[in-house]
């Protein structure tokens, strides 16, 4: 059969502008509550959403269907690089799609991207109505050198259908274009490994030399010095610990060496890293939202796709699906998807925080990588196996994962899972601390399935400051210093140095000891601030929810806070609209020790509402000395020894004695007071 430039006549799809008006609920089968009785979801599912997603794409095509310029705001990488966006995020969600059915392609989808890969690479640079930008640095042209990679793996996938059957010419065009992502600088994190999957692409269809040998090595020469242990990788020098471990960091060389059938390491780690990922989905199919692009929506469950798909996983093929379509449907079932049938940006629907400078109307479609579950051909137990729990559905559990500084702590009866950051604030080692840089996405103390954290400009949820001069110290950059974890409870500690505004923005010697002790659904928060200048005060927030979610918020003091409050969050969260934050606040001076009792759980919706005394309708802001502050009946200080001394606290109910003491730090828990030695953990 003679090659072609595409792959028999293109198919017309209809002008841009055409999907405005369409309805935006997919037309999905029906549920499957024998084989799925906790999502109802099936591969049929999974594939009824690619298809409607593409679509709906599809209607914002370019003539030729080089750019699909979805409607939106640019971003910072303007309108042509949104486009190819456009095509290459959708293209592997269309290869997924096509390569899980064995090269069946009932909607014509590939003739549509062979159309596409040959008018975008005759001229790139041109500005016309097709032509690609050029890749090219990442400080200078650089969003084009990330879809590349999206292009290069779709390629991959699909290439008896695709890449095999485009005319020689054209395979040329695509290959030169691809390689502007071989010679130009990559940004210094995950994205060394775009070139990397371009380079694995090129040497599978017999076009690899030297320089995509050396840029391989390159980028696993870097995974090594970014991997920390227990299946964790820092996207980049410092600590960021995030969502791209599984979307990015182990996608792209486990699913290269699954594809080529190599052997290396990046598989059991991937295998290590599900052992504690796997936990970071809520029992309502939400994942934690930590950290930048969340906007990838369902695009979490990446790593859970690969596992599954590649057999890389201790979660069972019922287990893996029941995070998968619990996640997907999480979305679907809350606006992701808008009347136009577009995944828009934001979380639920749409949330402007949650879009960073580099998002454009396309971005949302890197949820593609979901989507490699359909890899898993029909007969696969992925797909026949009836669905199992996700693990944060069994009994409570805590998890101490020190490699990246985190605490997971999951409640099966309510189904949310919390992780308590010790360890990521995706700062480079040569970023100056500023205040005035603070990112909620990775400063705050703990994120959840339930909650996101409060913008900037409203009163920081999770938080720990101290306020000093008008200025309130940030938290930059973070010190771990230490995790574990026994029998139904769990530690994380770290320190940090307060940053605050203006021109004094450090103070010598201060800093705050902050450490978390995880049992049940409560969590025992104590700080010790060493250093403090006189006239200062402490300030200690707990979860941000909303008048409409139903959950509550509690924050109880038990050490060295003499005020309670509740100020609103007036910008939400991206769960909510409004949130409300508990607040403790207390003076403090040269070295001293608080400690107070959070916890996040499910309740009657009994939060705030309009009218209710601090709700939006009222202007009561209620203020509480401790004094009046109900006593909590969950835990007493029973010990504080002098000035940042150890402090000994007493569980109610069962009388387990937590104690935590500083120089060294140690954390020590006894179920049975009668033990005569107690366990601990040293930094």
């Amino acid at each position: 059969m003679a090659r072609s430039s595409a792959i028999g006549p293109a198919r017309p799809h209809p002008p841009a502008g055409a999907g405005a008006g369409r309805p935006g609920s997919l037309a999905l089968p029906d549920e499957d509550r024998v084989l799925s009785p906790r999502t109802g979801y099936t591969r049929a599912h999974w594939e009824a959403t690619a298809d409607a997603l593409l679509d709906a794409a599809w209607r914002w095509a370019s003539p030729r269907g080089a750019l699909l310029h979805l409607p939106g705001a640019p971003s910072a990488a303007g309108v042509r690089s949104d486009g190819l966006e456009g095509f290459a995020r959708t293209l592997l969600t269309a290869a997924c799609r096509v390569a899980g059915a064995g090269g069946a392609d009932p909607q014509g989808l590939l003739e549509r991207y062979a159309e596409g890969l040959d008018a975008g690479t005759r001229t790139p640079g041109a500005h016309d109505a097709e032509s690609w930008p050029l890749v090219l640095d990442h400080d200078v042209q650089g969003q084009p050198m990330v879809e590349a990679a999206s292009v290069a793996l779709g390629l991959r996938l699909t290439r008896p259908w695709l890449w095999d059957r485009l005319d020689t010419a054209v395979q040329d065009r695509v290959e030169a274009w691809l390689r502007g992502a071989l010679r130009s600088l990559p940004a210094p994190s995950n994205w060394y490994l775009f070139p990397f999957t371009v380079a694995g692409f090129l040497e599978s269809v017999g076009r690899g030399d030297g320089h995509t040998r050396r840029v391989r090595e390159r980028a696993l020469g870097l995974l090594e010095a970014w991997y920390r242990g227990q299946g964790w990788y820092t996207d980049g020098d410092g600590r960021a610990f995030d969502h791209y471990n599984g979307w990015a960091l182990h996608l792209y060389p486990v699913l290269d060496a699954h594809l080529s059938g190599a052997t290396g390491p990046h598989a059991e780690r991937l295998r290590e890293h599900l052992e504690g990922f796997g936990l970071m989905f809520g029992g309502d199919g939400a994942p934690v939202y930590l950290g930048r692009s969340m906007t990838y929506r369902f695009g979490a469950g990446a790593a859970v796709a690969l596992g599954a798909v590649t057999g890389h996983t201790p979660l069972s093929p019922g287990a893996s699906r029941r995070i998968l379509s619990g996640c997907l449907r999480y979305f679907l079932d809350r606006g992701a998807v808008g009347p136009d049938g577009l995944l828009g940006l934001g979380w639920h629907g749409p949330h402007a925080p949650t879009v960073q400078p580099y998002s454009g109307p396309a971005s949302p479609y890197w949820a593609s990588k979901a989507f490699l579950c359909l890899l898993a051909p029909a007969g696969d137990p992925l797909w026949t196996e009836v669905e199992a729990p996700a693990p944060s559905e069994g009994p409570d559990r805590v998890l101490a994962l020190p490699a990246p500084g985190f605490l997971v702590q999951s409640t099966g009866a309510d189904g949310l899972v919390r992780v308590h950051n010790h360890g990521s604030d995706h700062m480079r080692p040569h970023h100056g601390e500023s205040a005035e840089q603070e990112d909620p996405l990775y400063a705050r103390l703990a994120y959840s399935t339930g909650t996101g954290p409060t913008s900037a400009a409203n009163p920081a949820d999770n938080d720990f400051a101290l306020m000093w001069r008008g200025g309130r110290g940030a938290r930059r950059r973070i010190h771990p210093l230490g995790a574990g974890h026994g029998d139904g409870w769990g530690w994380a500690a770290s320190w940090h140095r307060p940053v605050f505004p203006g021109g004094s923005p450090v103070l010598p010697a201060l800093r705050v000891e902050s450490v978390v002790v995880a049992r049940g659904r409560d969590e025992l928060r104590v700080h010790r601030v060493v250093g403090a200048p006189e006239g200062a005060w402490a300030e200690s927030t707990g979860w941000a929810v909303g008048p409409e979610q139903r959950l509550e918020s509690r924050l109880r003091p038990l050490r060295g806070w003499t005020a309670l409050d509740r100020p609103c969050a007036p910008a939400g969260t991206a769960f909510t609209s409004w949130a409300r934050v508990p607040r403790l606040t207390g003076p403090v001076s040269g070295t001293t020790v608080f400690a107070a009792l959070a916890a996040l759980a499910a309740g009657p919706g009994a939060q705030d509402g309009p009218g209710s005394p601090g709700s939006p309708g009222s202007a009561v802001e209620t203020v509480e000395t401790v004094e009046t502050v109900e006593e909590t009946d969950v835990t007493e200080v029973i010990e504080v020894a002098g000035h940042g001394g150890a402090l000994t606290v007493r569980w109610a109910g069962d009388g387990a004695l937590t104690r935590i003491a500083f120089d060294p730090l140690t954390v020590t828990h006894d179920e049975d007071t009668n033990a005569a030695e107690p366990r601990w953990e040293p930094r």
